[in-house]
């Protein structure tokens, strides 16, 4: 009956693979009694193929995740990511399989799978924080349907384009926030997790058919600032949109907060208000979910030295740095920035202080996929 499925072409194999579909099903792939009515699938199946499929009489059901045995994950990550890859698979105690990569001449690159993942679990890590590595992300979850694995989990420690998340008016700019997330959940992962987004509006890009997850690293935060040990600090929002995560993080850490007052004038200039007296006298934490340019954090810095604050630091998840952002900050007297391991690329120095959002991803993905010893 499964060779009838197959001559449909409603899932993703090639008829050269068809003989390897049925003798898995047979219970050849894992030692295993599978049969083509419990065998699941990462498809998509048309309507119009579906109703042919009814007409064969055999059920497909709709996958659902059971328990999964640590021995049957497969950890896998796209370049640019292997180190935090890396550092989960250590976290939940598995191997790390890293991708055979190799580019020609011409400039097209070929990713191999070092292991068979027929009827494993996938978890790929990948930041899409430029092209190539969105579509390097996008081409080995196409390459984990294809050779059948039996689940593929994303975690995304780092989306591109992720202020862009809604269209603006009269515009008609692309808001790739979106269309880039919309693009990575119509290549079919069962699971997929973000880490601290800018805006929670892409979890819901995928209209209800992928298990989309916000991993929010606020302990992780917490515990950073507590191992400070500060004796008298303040919490500084840039700006009144991050107020509400900045007050929940005070409120966490029994300390005061504030928020500067931000008038965006344009893409990537920054007017920034002077912050409330609260600062003075304090050191000045300054939170923020990323810094990209600098522009709005630098800023908010000098404002809360002006306004008596005997130190600054600043803090946030996804240190991007882009341009001259670096040097800017050095060239204000700061000398403290604290953030995640999300974006890659980015090590601990005399400037940067990172800390692994690693062991939050692995208690989030054990619990996510049940894993077993």
């Amino acid at each position: 009956m499964l060779h009838e499925i197959l001559s449909l072409g409603c899932l993703p194999v090639p008829p050269s693979r068809h003989s390897a579909v049925v003798a898995y099903c047979q219970g050849r792939g894992k030692g295993q009694n599978t049969t083509p009515a419990n065998l699941h699938f990462s498809i998509y199946i048309s309507k119009s193929k579906l109703h042919e499929i009814k007409h064969l009489n055999l059920s497909l059901p709709i996958k659902r995740m059971n328990r999964t045995d640590r021995d049957n994950l497969i950890i896998m990550a796209t370049y640019a990511s292997e180190a935090l890859g890396q550092a989960v698979a250590h976290e939940l105690d598995c191997d790390f399989s890293k991708v055979i990569r190799q580019q020609f001449s011409d400039g097209e690159v070929h990713h191999t799978f070092p292991v068979d993942i027929a009827g494993r679990d996938i978890i790929i890590v990948a930041a899409t924080h430029d092209d190539a590595s969105q579509q390097e992300l996008l081409d080995l979850v196409s390459g984990c349907n294809y050779y059948l694995a039996h689940t593929i989990n994303l975690i995304i420690p780092y989306l591109g384009y992720s202020t862009m998340e809604q269209a603006k008016p009269g515009v008609n700019e692309i808001p790739k926030g979106i269309t880039r997330t919309r693009q990575i959940f119509r290549s079919r992962p069962d699971f997929t997790a973000f880490i601290d987004l800018h805006s929670e509006a892409v979890l819901h890009a995928h209209g209800g058919e992928i298990h989309s997850l916000h991993i929010q690293t606020d302990e992780l935060v917490v515990k950073k600032i507590e191992s400070l040990q500060l004796d008298d600090f303040v919490l500084v929002s840039p700006d009144y949109g991050r107020s509400k995560w900045v007050a929940r993080l005070a409120g966490k850490l029994g300390a005061p907060h504030t928020a500067a007052d931000k008038d965006r004038f344009a893409k990537d200039k920054t007017m920034v208000g002077q912050v409330a007296g609260v600062v003075a006298g304090k050191t000045a934490i300054i939170c923020d979910d990323m810094i990209r340019t600098g522009g709005s954090i630098i800023q908010t810095a000098k404002r809360c030295l002006d306004a008596g604050a005997k130190d600054t630091i600043l803090f946030a998840t996804h240190l991007v740095l882009s341009g001259d952002c670096r040097q800017r900050m050095i060239d204000n007297g700061i000398n403290k920035v604290i953030g995640a391991d999300t974006y890659p690329g980015r090590i601990s120095d005399d400037l940067l202080d990172l800390y692994s959002v690693a062991p939050l991803v692995a208690r989030t993905l054990s619990k996510q996929l049940r894993i077993i010893s």
